[in-house]
């Protein structure tokens, strides 16, 4: 007979696990390094309470006790906590360009990281995952003594059924239906395979937040990732709007002129046959090796061809932005990739295109921001994705492992 202290004990330990999460959430959104006294005021709990949680991700490796910096007044300084540097996030992205492999901890740091440029449209998808496997392995290899990964994520540039790990279709690296989990899984010994998701959301993750748990400047935006094409995804409070099968964002496929030139996608008129990175310098003349650079010192030196293209690909990029920001009221625009390289010399014409085509644009005019430079945003969002799982639920991660709860 059930005398109650099975369901007792239950509701101790999910009590326990609720604030051993809230702990490590408040350390991991504070970039100032909150102390025990800091935790307890943040989460208006006792300290001995707030103290003994602590004590446990500490032991655990979630939380570091980290040196004190010059007493701001008398007595014994307060001991700075840091999220733990041991759990790490597996990032890996294979885009039309390149692959990547990124490790971070839950500090957001990059531990270790590999980076292949290479044209990879037409390629065939065993032999390019095998490429990313190898890389993989190399850096897990190399880890430093302590690091432990705790999951791993795959950016993809297209069309992603997470739920049953199949790639569906990526137009610019011409693949349809791959599972990367097959090749993926015998080649990064001791981590787990990579969950695949859409190369633009796990990108546009990478301006929510700036390490896991720690917000970024911004919360509402709509994220181009500018690679060859152009992806793209919605963020609302900080999350990405995925839709109903998780394939919401495809803004690179929103079409700009009907009769426009034919995309890989099979459509015409596409915006990423006006903006992405290839459209971009085959318009200016540009050899398509020479990069974002060389289009951006062409036009401040007043080059004609230049000028011409990036007017044209602002112009496209209103017209497709005025769309998503009419209908979803969103306030920002994130341009990342080859796009956040040129933000300053497209912002003004496509803050203008905003202003004429936003209905809202009176009122509130939608702002024009450069994220990040770092090549392969995606394989970072993947990273910060996989380390979700420790901050939800600390307690299966005490002690650097899994453990069964």
């Amino acid at each position: 007979m059930d005398d109650g202290r099975a369901t007792t004990g239950a509701r101790q330990s999910t009590l326990r696990a609720t604030n051993l999460a809230l702990v490590l959430r408040a350390v991991c959104a504070d970039p100032g390094e909150l102390s025990r006294a800091g935790v307890a005021a943040a989460l208006g709990t006792a300290r001995g309470t707030a103290a003994r949680l602590v004590d446990e991700l500490v032991a655990g490796g979630l939380l570091d006790e980290v040196e004190r910096g010059p007493a701001a007044r008398r007595g014994r300084p307060a001991t700075p906590l840091a999220p733990g540097s041991r759990p790490a996030g597996l990032g890996m992205q294979v885009d039309a360009g390149l692959v990547a492999v990124r490790v971070l901890d839950l500090r957001g740091r990059t531990v270790a990281e590999r980076l292949h440029e290479e044209d990879l449209r037409g390629s065939d998808p065993g032999t390019t995952l095998a490429l990313l496997g190898r890389l993989g392995a190399e850096v897990l290899a190399g880890l430093p003594d302590g690091v432990r990964v705790v999951g791993a994520g795959l950016a993809l540039p297209g069309l992603v059924d997470a739920g049953r790990g199949l790639l569906l279709r990526a137009p610019n690296l011409g693949w349809s239906r791959v599972r990367p989990a097959e090749v993926l899984a015998g080649l990064l010994p001791g981590a787990p395979v990579p969950v695949p998701g859409n190369e633009a959301d796990l990108a546009a993750r990478s301006v929510a937040e700036h390490a896991p748990g720690r917000p970024g400047p911004h919360r509402d935006f709509v994220y181009l990732s500018g690679q060859i094409g152009i992806g793209g995804a919605a963020v609302l409070a900080g999350r990405v709007m995925t839709g109903s099968s998780g394939w919401a964002g495809e803004i690179g496929h929103v079409c700009v002129d009907p009769a426009g030139p034919d995309c890989p996608c099979g459509s015409t008129g596409c915006l990423e046959r006006y903006a992405g990175r290839l459209a971009l310098l085959a318009a200016a003349g540009v050899p398509a090796d020479a990069g974002p650079a060389e289009l951006r010192s062409r036009a401040e030196a007043g080059d004609p061809g230049a000028r011409r293209a990036l007017d044209g690909a602002a112009w496209a990029l209103g017209v497709a932005l005025a769309g998503v920001v009419n209908v979803l009221d969103i306030p920002t625009v994130v341009l990342g990739g080859h796009l956040a390289e040129l933000t300053a010399l497209l912002r003004p014409r496509l803050e203008e295109h905003l202003a004429r085509r936003v209905l809202s644009a009176r009122w509130r005019r939608p702002e024009v921001a450069a994220g990040g430079t770092t090549p392969a945003a995606g394989a970072t969002g993947a990273a910060l994705r996989a380390l979700d799982a420790v901050l939800e639920d600390p307690v299966r991660w005490l002690g650097g492992s899994p453990q069964p709860v």
